[in-house]
């Protein structure tokens, strides 16, 4: 019954996550580079947080529920050893972008929407940092999701 729980809470909040992710990279960087400085301040002030929160909270629930559904798979998993190699590689590409959202990310998108203190030429790198990081999650995502996926559903013989 726990394994239930923490597959489904791995598979809703990894889709919160993911989704979230999508959305920043493929929708809002370029919405926010089309539009006025009104819009944008609207959008620092009112969407970006909301979403930021989401989106962090999204990774951690992520991560927990998987490394709880590893469960004693997590040596060999982390180790990438035996049949728990493929699903390591999932566990970590996603312990990297759990890392970036919560070590690069959010500290950086914490200047840019004003909850600490920077300067204009602080808030510039701040946001390209975050940038940067959101990009390189975006395109381990779509590794990530093909070894998770094939753990469970590819032939047993594929990796090996």
């Amino acid at each position: 019954m726990m394994e239930l729980v923490f597959r489904w809470g791995h598979f809703l909040a990894g889709i919160t996550w993911i989704g979230i992710l999508y959305y920043f990279n493929l929708i809002q960087i370029p919405y926010l580079k089309a539009v006025t400085p009104e819009a944008k301040a609207e959008a620092f002030k009112h969407l970006v947080p909301r979403a930021l929160f989401w989106f962090r909270y999204g990774a951690l629930a992520t991560w927990l529920f998987g490394f709880a559904l590893l469960g004693p798979r997590v040596p060999g998993a982390f180790l990438l050893q035996g049949p728990d190699a493929v699903i390591g590689m999932g566990a970590w590409l996603g312990t990297i972008m759990f890392l970036n959202v919560w070590l690069i990310i959010w500290p950086n998108q914490k200047k840019v929407i004003g909850l600490v203190a920077a300067s204009p030429e602080e808030k510039v790198k701040a946001a390209r940092l975050a940038f940067l990081a959101s990009r390189t999650n975006f395109m381990l995502s779509i590794p990530m999701l093909f070894f998770m996926a094939s753990s469970a559903h590819a032939p047993a013989n594929l990796f090996g």
